[in-house]
């Protein structure tokens, strides 16, 4: 097997470079869409299957978790969501004979891309010790090979259960419940690469660890603050939303160090004048420099306390507490330093100000830019201090607003699938369910990949998802999974994780989101959560792939009863045969899912509720919400070095890869490419188009090397670059993290350009 990550493939990574488009989405994105959709499902799958997504009596769309409007146009979905949609509904098919004519050394060859155009799994699989290749092998004797795996075991702690943010709200339950029953809290999610951040922010602040506003709070808003996000590629149904609001009268602000051509113009594909015309949506573009946000919104909030009048002086004293501490800090803030730390001129800041001021309904939304950072806790803590000082939480049209990735990431953490659970909801499982649940803090991402390093942890079991790619540290993140002694993997697609495995190894495929899903009680639906916590049910329509899925709550049911066998006090087979039984538990533990059943059958479902949105009520250690004073940080960069961010092309949702394209920043058929301000790369001698190793720099003096990326002159911050990810996830230390949060801080790597082997 291969001990290192793939070689660049040249035919397949060309990267040709045109100037950066000004707008989004249009007629392009509709050709695009189509053409894509076609090659992989068909033009009448493609028709039967895109009318379904995202509608009531649907399926929900297998990519981002933004909510869906009411009142819903027949193609509510978009470029990137039909994409997801086209590689799950695909025609092609990953057979047993597929990997008879593949060795896994073969298949750790090839890039991402070409693993996930081979099409849907079909079989469940399995590589014995020491052999060089999958084989079938019947579900039966998979269950049995992991139940031999962990009894072997010398305690429950010695297997990580990771999960995927696709994974329903009923599996990820019974996913949870199978964990603490066996005994670990060791379950890893995504969200701990993502919004961890977020989550710790807002508890500690607010008191719930998500946003605290809903979709008709945009539409209503005086000011929208776009930071560290780019929703043209990540999120472009998004941008109706704020092509909605704009016509209702309010104002936009982006905060980012790359423009985005989503946040420039959308051309809402929805409608002829859009899709024609189009919108102008940023009225303010401050172009911040990599990791300056904190310092950003501390010198804002100075400026707020200085205005006479701008504070909400009856809501800060009603409802928060510690507003002395953080006004004691915010009033030391120093010009200069912000400057430097943000990369902004005064003007700038005095006119984002000025619109912060006119603004009685200001929402702030965010995504990675803000959460993959050493500091990124305390800029989130400094963004809930911004939206505190002038009343805007628990006010229509205003508050926090996280924007969540992966369909049902929110959910599943909603569901238990934590590694640090509260003590009420193991109290709740305790008494639901009869057994004593675990205590112990588990294992999170960073913290599963150390003790698989250190052989602490032994048997690695995915629910969704691509560890591998996902995960920093590519090389260590690599020999700490092949120190296994099992690895599974439940997916419907093959993707590098399956390359990079244990002594043993099992891929389980199972039903995607567009299939239907008949047990024994007849055909279910599953539920999940979207960004803005509204929890609606998901009815697939297509008949699956093959005759050998399981669904994501069968493979879990059937995993239990053969490893946990006649001591199990929770009845698993009841729970594969009707989904209803699993909601109506999901009801008894978990507050706010009262009556589920009958309530996620209403057209749209419901939204789950938010002390802090609903009754301005906040359940933090001090019963208000509580301003912050943390110092304020920012990266500091060496002489002749650039501050990186790892970020999406176009063509990719998290580390699937859909294309060789990123039609919007002018990128084709290559994805090893990196943008670099015109005037640092001139300093550097770093010539537009020729082609430099990446090389990041780290205090453990460790070098970290992605070879081979080409050099797009680009206009980003000063100091700044950016690249694909997972290409240069290797660049990103595992110890390299959030405080507080843990999340890896993909966001701000410190690295120098080496001129290429390749160049």
């Amino acid at each position: 097997m291969a001990s290192k990550p793939p070689k660049v493939d040249p035919v397949q990574d060309s990267p040709q470079v045109t100037a950066p488009k000004h707008a989004a989405a249009g007629l392009p994105a509709i050709g695009h869409t189509l053409r894509i959709a076609q090659q992989q499902m068909g033009v009448r799958r493609t028709a039967l299957t895109l009318l379904r997504v995202n509608q009531k009596d649907g399926f929900d769309c297998p990519g981002c978790a933004w909510p869906e409007p009411d009142h819903r146009h027949k193609a509510e979905f978009c470029e990137n969501g039909a994409k997801a949609v086209a590689e799950e509904a695909t025609l092609r098919r990953v057979t047993p004979e597929f990997f008879a004519a593949h060795p896994v050394a073969d298949l750790a060859t090839r890039s991402g891309y070409w693993l996930g155009q081979q099409g849907r799994l079909t079989h469940p699989m399995y590589l014995p010790e020491g052999g060089d290749r999958y084989e079938p092998v019947d579900w039966e004797r998979a269950f049995d090979i992991i139940a031999e795996e962990i009894a072997a075991l010398g305690s429950p702690d010695e297997a990580v259960f990771y999960t995927s943010g696709r994974t329903s709200n009923e599996a990820a339950f019974l996913y949870q419940l199978f964990a603490r029953e066996l005994g670990t809290n060791n379950l890893p999610d995504c969200s701990n690469m993502c919004h961890e951040s977020s989550g710790s922010a807002l508890s500690e602040t607010i008191g719930i660890g998500k946003g605290s506003v809903l979709l008709e709070d945009l539409h209503k808003a005086d000011l929208i603050i776009v930071a560290g996000q780019n929703p043209g590629t990540n999120h472009p149904r998004m941008l109706s939303a704020l092509e909605k609001a704009k016509a209702n009268g309010a104002r936009i602000i982006s905060v980012n160090p790359l423009p985005e051509a989503g946040l420039e113009r959308f051309k809402n594909p929805q409608t002829p004048h859009g899709m024609f015309k189009g919108a102008a949506l940023t009225d303010l573009f401050l172009q911040i420099r990599i990791g300056g946000d904190q310092a950003l919104f501390r010198l804002l909030n100075k400026l707020v306390l200085e205005t006479e009048g701008a504070v909400d002086e009856e809501f800060v004293r009603d409802h928060t507490h510690g507003f002395e501490e953080f006004a004691e800090a915010a009033r030391a803030v120093d010009w200069d330093e912000t400057l430097t730390a943000t990369g902004l001129t005064r003007a700038e800041i005095e006119q984002a100000l000025r619109m912060v001021l006119a603004s009685e309904r200001t929402i702030v939304c965010w995504a990675m830019g803000l959460t993959q950072h050493k500091h990124a806790v305390a800029t989130i803590r400094e963004v809930v201090n911004f939206l505190l000082l002038r009343g805007n939480i628990g006010r229509p049209g205003a508050g926090v607003c996280p924007v969540r990735g992966h369909s049902n990431v929110q959910g599943d953490r909603t569901m238990g699938i934590f590694e640090r659970p509260a003590p009420a909801f193991l109290e709740a499982l305790e008494k639901e369910f009869g057994f004593v649940p675990p205590r112990e803090h588990g294992y999170d991402v960073v913290r599963a990949i150390r003790a698989l390093r250190d052989g602490e942890a032994k048997v690695f079991f995915a629910m969704g998802g691509n560890f591998v790619s996902a995960s920093p540290d590519t090389e260590v993140t690599e020999a700490a999974m092949r120190r296994a002694r099992l690895t599974v993997h439940v997916s419907t697609k093959l993707n590098r994780s399956h390359t990079v495995t244990g002594a043993r190894a099992l891929i389980l495929p199972t039903l995607g989101r567009t299939e239907r899903d008949v047990q024994g009680s007849g055909e279910q639906f599953v539920t999940v959560e979207d960004s803005m916590g509204i929890v609606h049910a998901s009815r697939g329509r297509l008949e699956p792939a093959s005759r050998h899925l399981l669904s994501e709550p069968a493979i879990v049911c059937r995993l239990a009863r053969r490893v946990l066998g006649d001591g199990t006090k929770v009845p698993w087979e009841e729970f594969e045969q009707d989904y209803a039984s699993i909601r109506d538990r999901i009801a008894r533990v978990i507050p706010g899912f009262e009556d589920f059943n009958t309530r996620v059958a209403r057209p749209g479902g419901f939204a789950l509720p938010h002390a802090p949105r609903d009754e301005r009520r906040f359940p933090t250690a001090t019963g208000k919400a509580n301003f912050t004073a943390a110092p304020v940080e920012y990266p500091r960069l060496p002489e002749g070095r650039l501050l990186l961010q790892t970020l999406r092309s176009h063509d990719q949702y998290n580390t699937t890869i859909y294309g060789l394209d990123d039609r919007y920043r002018g990128i084709a058929n290559g994805r090893r490419v990196v943008l670099v301000n015109p005037e640092d790369a001139r300093a550097l001698g770093a010539a537009d188009g020729s082609y430099v190793d990446l090389v990041s720099e780290w205090k453990d003096g460790v070098e970290r090397r992605a070879p081979g990326f080409r050099v797009v002159h680009y206009p980003t911050a000063r100091g700044c670059a950016a690249a694909y990810y997972p290409e240069t996830n290797v660049l990103v230390p595992l110890d390299a993290t959030a405080d507080t949060s843990n999340t890896p801080a993909s966001k701000s790597v410190v690295v120098r350009l080496e001129q290429s082997a390749t160049d």
